[in-house]
């Protein structure tokens, strides 16, 4: 990848009562292609005593990615959803004008000891689609394109790219790929994205140009071309990005708009309790006085 603008390390972030590793956004990059926010949770073991709860909280004007790797949790919105997500099946929940969402534990392991490890990933929506009526869609990990090049293993969990498309109902042009390489290979992905485009190491190790690139960062292409690396044996990556929005896009907390305007009214609705309601929960993340 010999054009890379941004390399993007995990800063520790406290979400809930649980500390994560925040990729995006960063201060000098703030989203790639519509992808406007990525948390990487974990590894991390909780005893039998330990829980992740977040409890309710809103957002407006995104769709939330959720993927794991290890462990469950609990998905409940307002719209009656609830789903237990489970390790390589996908959440997309599309907030739109206003959608309300908690992720816990679910009961059957809340006495046990467990182990949580995945990605949350936000996407924004276009201008037009911001204040759409909000969604909910759920795919199992083997309703996801899966194949095989050159002896590496690929998985396009949303969007369009390198000839497959994935079920997950995106709404601009973008992709996430997974690219799990058992033996030290090649990849060479010129011409063959779109956009904007960047890669999270997972695991493993990256070689482009002489220079070796560790897991837990990000590497954004300057070009949106990443061209040629290697991915050393048992490396495991993520590729993502796509087309870009021609407006900026503003955020704070969990509320991502086109316009400052639609942030500061869903402020006030979440401080007035004026959002809807999960049915069964009580408690809720109150407005904090600082955004993200």
């Amino acid at each position: 990848m010999s054009n890379i603008s941004h390399i993007i390390e995990e800063r520790p972030h406290l979400m809930g009562n649980f500390m994560v590793g925040r990729l995006l956004p960063f201060r000098t990059k703030r989203m790639v292609g519509p992808f406007t926010f990525i948390d990487h949770l974990g590894p991390v073991k909780l005893s039998e005593y330990e829980n992740f709860d977040v409890e309710s909280h809103p957002h407006i004007g995104l769709s939330t990615l959720t993927y794991l790797f290890e462990g469950s949790i609990m998905h409940r919105d307002s719209l009656g959803t609830a789903v237990e997500i489970q390790p390589r099946a996908v959440n997309w929940m599309t907030a739109g004008n206003g959608i309300v969402h908690s992720e816990r534990t679910p009961e059957h392991l809340r006495q046990s000891d467990k182990s949580l490890h995945g990605l949350q990933i936000w996407v924004a929506l276009p201008k037009d689609l911001e204040q759409m009526s909000p969604s909910f869609y759920h795919a199992e990990a083997d309703q996801l394109p899966t194949w095989e090049e050159d002896c590496v293993q690929y998985k396009l969990i949303a969007g369009k790219a390198l000839g497959h498309e994935s079920p997950v109902p995106v709404y601009s042009p973008l992709f996430l790929i997974e690219i799990i390489a058992n033996d030290s290979t090649v990849i060479n992905l010129s011409d063959r994205l779109y956009g904007e485009s960047a890669m999270y190491i997972l695991e493993g190790e990256v070689e482009s140009e002489g220079h070796i690139f560790e897991p837990r960062r990000i590497l954004v292409a300057q070009s949106g071309s990443l061209c040629e690396f290697t991915m050393q044996a048992g490396t495991t990556v993520y590729i993502f990005g796509g087309e870009p929005f021609p407006e900026e896009r503003f955020m704070y907390w969990n509320f991502v708009a086109s316009d400052k305007a639609l942030i500061e009214e869903a402020k006030i609705r979440w401080q007035a309790q004026e959002f809807p309601k999960i049915e069964g929960e009580h408690g809720f993340v109150p407005l904090p006085s600082i955004g993200r």
